[in-house]
């Protein structure tokens, strides 16, 4: 290795523990003050991190926050694959699927890209940098849910019930924030898991003629 090349990767690491720390510190900012009390300043004095050097990575706050959700999520959807490979068997697997899910939409992920949704409505850039992080976001969340189910979306009305069930996993994500809603919520997901095995278990075979009245895959 030459010494350039020695002398460059500490530097490039450097970049990557200081982009790390911005990072966090936007979203602990997010969760803490919301999208209104997050600034700048604040976050490059929580990540201990120069002005000139946030700016210069994060020229504006929706860069910056942004990319802070969105590291967010990486880190968040390595850790729901960690989850699903610890997930029973059996006839818990769906409850267990169901609580997982339940711990994604109130983890401080959530509670981040809220803000950022609230904030989006009325701020037609920060939209056009969020609407296709939350479109990929939710693809892949759909995506897991239907493998950890082994739920088969070719049938009619599957498709639907996945996602009647992130929505409702969601909308009991939302009323936490507001306050703790675990019990409510886990009585909630029994019923569910119980309902959703029972739709999904007497859902019509794949290749069962459709009338003319049902909606197409």
């Amino acid at each position: 290795m030459t010494s350039t090349a020695s002398a460059r990767v500490p530097q490039e690491e450097r970049t990557r523990l200081m982009r790390a720390r911005l990072l966090d510190a936007t979203v602990e900012c997010l969760v803490e003050r919301g999208f209104s009390g997050t600034s700048t300043t604040l976050v490059s004095e929580r990540a201990g991190v120069s002005r000139g050097a946030q700016l210069h990575h994060f020229p504006t706050k929706n860069d910056l926050v942004v990319a802070a959700v969105e590291h967010l999520t990486h880190v968040r959807g390595a850790e729901l694959a960690t989850a699903a490979q610890r997930l029973p068997r059996g006839d818990r697997r769906t409850r267990a699927v169901l609580g997982m899910l339940g711990d994604h939409f109130t983890s401080p992920v959530f509670t981040a890209a809220l803000e950022l949704w609230v904030a989006a409505r009325t701020d037609p850039a920060l939209l056009a940098a969020v609407a296709p992080l939350e479109q990929r976001v939710g693809r892949e969340v759909h995506r897991l849910t239907v493998e950890l189910l082994g739920a088969d979306e070719a049938r009619p009305g599957t498709r639907e019930l996945i996602q009647a069930t992130l929505d409702l996993v969601r909308g009991l994500g939302l009323a936490d924030t507001i306050t703790d809603d675990a019990r409510r919520r886990d009585r909630i997901l029994d019923q569910w898991a119980t309902t959703l095995d029972a739709a999904l278990d007497a859902a019509p075979p794949t290749h069962a003629p459709q009338t003319h009245e049902q909606e197409k895959p």
